[in-house]
């Protein structure tokens, strides 16, 4: 592919996200909508004007970090507080509820043939590819909705990168046991260290940042050295500890939160991310996807995949919201916003096949599940927060 290629593909993708989103906006519905239905209409599936290609992929990587690390920084610390322990327990029914349902549905589909064996093994990681959360969109909608800051926004927000964590070890697990289970215990001592890391590394970073910031207040130095510390942070712990980049963004983002520039930051985020990024990264979810490929069988199947897949995520996370004192309103809100699925869902699939722990076919169920979940996730979350309204931060 000629590199001035590129041009005419970013060219493409900008006007329809732009195009498809304003139209979203007509139907009262959040713009992401609109621009994951444009990457579909300009994809292989129906015009096939832009293909997938290593450089959209790796902008839209892009486009996802940016949008995780703007979410760190609007967290609130106080709410991340009161809300942590919550959060905990509604990432952890969020990765158990759907791993077993799921796995239980490929067994129903394929028969049991015993603890161990190689089909049970598919039913666990059909049922580990399910336990992903993809917090971008939800995060998209709720600020577009005004609720991004709140308690249950941040709650929200919280529980999927907890969930995210938790999603990966159940990976490494479940990978360990065709592979003899030697990495298990490496994963954990990892991503446990990452952790560790960044809690030393923020109060250095934080403290830093806060002594540049009272002596160049407001200045774009600041923004740009905040987006540096977000790219690094991404990058360590996607490189030496095996967590995803958006989990390191966001706690950069959480880390440089409580400046007093916090708000400068990422106000220039989301120039680049509405500019640029974030239409190449919710048009790139469509673009990836190629309805012509679905066989019926298949279709059934991803059908069960996707509904199994949602209500699992909504079951499980609002039960824990219902336990933990939210009304049974915003505990749906809860269950809802956790039930995307996106890039984490795509890396867990990639792995499991490079694995030979999945056929390739069934990639086409989890491109189905992160094209609904994208498009209903925002549309229920809008709908829920119209008719029972929640305490804005």
């Amino acid at each position: 592919m000629e590199a001035y290629e590129v041009f005419k593909d970013l060219a493409i993708i900008l006007v329809a996200a732009k195009l498809f989103g304003l139209i979203a906006r007509k139907f009262k519905t959040p713009q992401v909508v609109g621009e994951i239905i444009a990457g579909l209409i300009i994809g292989p599936s129906l015009l096939g004007w832009v293909e997938t290609t290593d450089f959209l992929s790796e902008m839209a990587a892009i486009g996802v970090v940016l949008l995780m690390f703007t979410a760190g920084l609007e967290t609130d610390l106080k709410d991340l507080k009161e809300t942590g322990v919550t959060a905990f327990f509604v990432a952890l029914m969020g990765v158990l509820t759907p791993l077993v349902f799921g796995t239980v549905m490929y067994l129903c589909f394929y028969g049991f043939d015993g603890f161990g064996t190689e089909k049970f093994l598919e039913a666990l990681f059909i049922g580990t590819i399910m336990t992903a959360t993809s917090v971008s969109i939800t995060v998209q909608a709720l600020r577009e909705l005004g609720y991004l800051k709140g308690k249950l926004g941040t709650t929200i927000v919280s529980a999927a990168i907890i969930d995210d964590v938790m999603g990966i070890i159940v990976l490494t697990i479940v990978l360990g046991m065709k592979n003899g289970g030697s990495s298990i215990l490496e994963t954990l001592i990892k991503t446990l260290l990452f952790f560790v890391l960044a809690v030393g590394a923020g109060v250095i970073v934080y403290r830093l940042f806060k002594a540049y910031d009272k002596k160049y207040p407001h200045t774009r130095r600041i923004p740009i050295m905040g987006l540096a510390f977000c790219l690094v942070l991404s990058y360590v712990a996607e490189k030496y500890f095996g967590i995803a980049d958006i989990t390191g963004a966001y706690v950069a983002g959480v880390i440089l939160c409580n400046m007093r520039d916090s708000e400068y930051i990422a106000e220039k985020m989301d120039i680049n991310s509405y500019m640029l990024f974030g239409p190449v990264f919710f048009a790139s979810i469509g673009i990836k996807t190629n309805i012509r490929e679905f066989t019926l069988d298949i279709l059934l199947f991803s059908v069960v995949f996707v509904i199994v897949a949602l209500l699992s995520k909504i079951i499980g996370c609002s039960l824990v919201g219902k336990i933990a004192g939210f009304n049974w309103p915003d505990s749906l809100k809860m269950g809802v916003g956790m039930m995307t699925r996106g890039e984490v869902a795509l890396i867990v699939s990639q792995k499991g096949l490079a694995a030979g722990m999945i056929e390739p076919v069934y990639f086409m169920a989890v491109i189905m599940l992160i094209i609904v979940s994208s498009i209903a996730t925002p549309m229920i979350l809008k709908s829920l927060f119209t008719k029972y309204p929640s305490p804005k931060a």
